[in-house]
């Protein structure tokens, strides 16, 4: 099952608006620490409303502890990182139903350390000039491409 995982988010408004979309989908998402926020239930929930009891959320201390979870898998998948550094447009991508879509910090991306150790790098093809997406629209528009390509969207 494709999953989501986000990086270090800064912004909980942007891991809110994410964690929904997850909902609506049923896609699993994997939070990885520290947060710029308090990454508290209580906290959560008013940043994705009254979706969040229909997420499944795990939330790892580190990176080192989200890839130790993932080595421990039967079949983790592979580890996609969405960025702006990448060459490979989304659009030309051959996702797999069990691949993880992450995504970096709204302020930062994700260390050169942690590019070395994913899968593939993946970009959204933008105008020239412009920096980037807003992270949560990032991730819809992949998570869409991804489950379409999969079959994984949920039955009505």
């Amino acid at each position: 099952m494709t999953r989501l995982a986000l990086y270090q988010p800064d912004i909980a408004q942007n891991t809110g608006t994410m964690l929904r979309l997850a909902a609506c989908f049923g896609v699993p998402v994997d939070v990885i620490g520290p947060t710029g926020f308090d990454m508290s239930d209580r906290a959560l929930k008013r940043a994705a409303l009254d979706y969040l009891p229909f997420v499944d959320l795990t939330r790892h201390a580190s990176f080192d502890a989200f890839m130790a979870q993932r080595s421990a898998a039967s079949s983790p998948g592979r580890l996609l990182l969405l960025t702006t550094k990448a060459t490979t447009p989304h659009i030309d991508f051959t996702f797999a139903a069990d691949d993880t879509l992450m995504l970096g910090r709204e302020s930062a991306g994700v260390p050169d350390a942690v590019h070395e150790r994913v899968d593939a790098r993946i970009t959204i093809p933008m105008r020239p000039g412009l920096r980037s997406l807003n992270v949560a629209v990032a991730a819809a528009i992949v998570l869409a491409e991804a489950l379409r390509q999969t079959g994984g969207f949920p039955s009505a």
